[in-house]
């Protein structure tokens, strides 16, 4: 050892001074590389095998996992097929129509409004393209807003999240119906006057009612992140979060919702006279009330 480390020493100093022996370096370390190498084979072995094996044990689990998930896939499409053909029945036994899809219009987004205090943004549509003011824009994940002002080739969309925006939903769950208004927040929204008893919890899907004619009904607008009750207050605070991506999204749909039932009275629109739920409801009133025997 003690030659070993002298001639270590040696060397070291020689190739310190020296430069030609680079040159040697390099041609110990090329005679040195196959011990180095079939040293280095059994840890290598070692690694290759047990990343084979995880790898193996994740493609099981993996395949248990979609096994697992197909089977659910399958029996709720059973479920849903048992749903669809319950709801054609009782379509059948109301006499009612089919629901239409509602046309689209694909757009893209131009630009962004700069001002912090309003949320708008302008997309490639307009009026040369059939938009028309309070048309509702959504992306692939759900309502996004309306049209607020229009141009021949160029549209300006009234976000949800802008303070001065509002529109009618109900919850997905139960169908409680309540106001949501955007808070000048990309990320937050508050549901007006809800009561301190209502059925409405963290989680719940809102969806747009319909009414008021403007947003076609069941397309989903937020989620409720937050609800918080104050003792002694009749009404709860809650706090939800847009479903659609207003920062991310580019691409967009402009609905054309079918036109609203209409009052000849005063040109307004009502929900209660809409030909087909009034034909609908008429139709369960006859098939639901006894017949009258008339005395001789």
């Amino acid at each position: 050892m003690f030659l070993c480390a002298v001639l270590a020493g040696a060397l070291m100093f020689v190739d310190t001074h020296f430069t030609r022996m680079e040159s040697v370096r390099a041609q110990l370390s090329t005679l040195v590389a196959p011990i180095q190498w079939a040293v280095s084979l059994p840890s290598d072995v070692l690694n290759w095998g047990a990343l084979a094996l995880s790898d193996q044990r994740a493609l099981v689990e993996e395949n248990r996992r979609l096994r697992e998930q197909l089977l659910t896939l399958s029996h709720r499409v059973q479920r849903m097929a048992s749903l669809t053909a319950e709801n054609v029945r009782l379509r059948e036994l109301l006499d009612a129509g089919r629901e239409r899809e509602v046309p689209y219009l694909t757009a893209e987004l131009l630009s962004l409004d700069p001002d912090p205090f309003t949320h708008q943004m302008v997309i490639d549509r307009g009026r040369r393209d059939g938009v028309y003011v309070g048309q509702p824009v959504m992306d692939s994940s759900g309502l996004a807003g309306q049209i607020s002002e229009l141009s021949a080739y160029s549209s300006r969309v009234l976000l949800l999240t802008d303070a001065s925006h509002a529109l009618p939903i109900q919850v997905n769950r139960n169908g409680l119906r309540f106001i949501v208004q955007g808070t000048g927040n990309y990320e937050a929204l508050k549901v007006l006057h809800v009561p301190d008893t209502a059925d409405i919890r963290e989680g719940d899907l809102l969806v747009s009612s319909g009414l008021a004619g403007r947003f076609p009904a069941g397309y989903p607008v937020a989620r409720v992140s937050e609800v918080s009750h104050d003792p002694g207050e009749p009404f709860a605070t809650v706090k939800a979060r847009p479903v659609a991506q207003l920062q991310r999204s580019r691409h967009f749909l402009l609905l054309f919702p079918p036109e609203p039932a209409l009052n000849a009275a005063d040109g307004r629109w009502h929900p209660d006279l809409d030909p087909v739920a009034i034909e609908a409801a008429l139709r369960l009133v006859e098939l639901l009330t006894p017949p009258v025997e008339e005395e001789e």
